[in-house]
């Protein structure tokens, strides 16, 4: 059924006032944040998120970045605490918990029980005055000027304000930890991005009777076989201890054909490109894509202290889903 209904400008209004939200947000990344970095930088456990309703479905997720960028957490949910699960949280462990009215009762029964363990507790409330804010150890204020529900009463400006709040919190420590695209790698070894991060030039090269290569006195004729058979649309050049001397590709083939040079009578030695670009099989499957893009080239040779050991081209990084 048609409506008359502006859809579209109500979508631009809620992102409107998120955005003055955001913009706003800058100015509780301060001391407090900084503290709050250094008790969860310095914790020789875990960080336990938590939080009720939105504001535990935002603390999952922020919880979730923080495991996967090198700051060891989980979420506990507050309701399940007092009935067992506050058996998870251990002296050494730092308490993020998140409310935006800052009274959660759930998450204010447990505090008696936190500080008796001596657990550094960090709150992250709209309300620096709340009961929340008073007895936490570090407060993050993340207070809005207004939802951009239009009755103000469904969580939205606010509840993108936590998660915010929460990446800057995750990515601060990533850097004051060094934490690299390995160690990421190692927490993502599934789906794409672990093939992207933790692949190697080895997993996917051509080697042994697969890999493409002939001497340098080898006629042209013969090199061409070599390139048809092996399917990778190059051969490297080789000498007898198999060191590459050179290459030879699909493209030096239309070349060489513009020039008349006759393919039964002349050898490879004599055309093949010299110095061509080589890479290590033990370097990462994406830093082999890069190196071929920036070289503009659709493949590449891999070699052990200049012995030919591998090679693979663009295809090979393509169904790897490397790219």
């Amino acid at each position: 059924m048609a409506s008359n209904f502006d859809f579209c400008a109500a979508g631009k209004e809620v992102l409107d006032i998120e955005i003055s939200a955001l913009n706003q947000l800058s100015r509780y990344i301060d001391d407090s944040f900084h503290q709050a970095c250094e008790l969860m930088m310095n914790c020789q456990g875990k960080v336990i998120v938590m939080g009720m309703g939105k504001s535990g479905l935002i603390g999952s997720k922020i919880a979730a970045t923080f495991a996967s960028t090198g700051t060891p957490s989980f979420f506990v949910h507050p309701g399940e605490a007092s009935h067992g699960d506050l058996g998870m949280i251990e002296k050494g462990d730092v308490v993020l918990a998140i409310s935006n009215s800052g009274e959660a009762s759930e998450f204010l029964a447990l505090v008696p029980v936190i500080k008796r363990q001596g657990i550094d507790l960090i709150s992250m409330t709209g309300k620096p005055n709340s009961t929340m804010a008073t007895v936490s150890d570090v407060h993050l204020q993340i207070t809005v000027p207004k939802e951009a529900c239009p009755l103000e009463l469904a969580p939205t400006s606010s509840t993108t304000a936590t998660l915010v709040m929460g990446d800057a919190l995750a990515m601060a420590l990533l850097e004051a930890k060094g934490f690299t695209a390995d160690d990421f790698a190692l927490s993502h070894p599934g789906g794409a991005l672990g093939r992207k991060l933790l692949m190697r030039l080895a997993d996917i090269m051509h080697h042994d009777e697969k890999l493409p290569m002939v001497t340098a006195d080898s006629l042209i004729k013969d090199a061409l076989l070599e390139v048809s058979q092996k399917g990778l649309g190059m051969t490297a050049i080789v000498d007898e201890e198999q060191q590459v001397l050179g290459i030879f590709t699909d493209g030096d083939l239309r070349r060489l054909l513009d020039n008349r040079i006759d393919i039964h009578t002349t050898h490879i030695g004599e055309v093949m490109t010299h110095n061509p670009t080589v890479a290590s099989p033990d370097m990462l499957a994406v830093e082999g894509l890069n190196i071929m893009e920036s070289k503009k080239i659709n493949g590449l040779l891999l070699c052990d202290n200049g012995r030919l050991v591998g090679a693979l081209n663009m295809h090979d990084l393509l169904k790897a889903g490397v790219m």
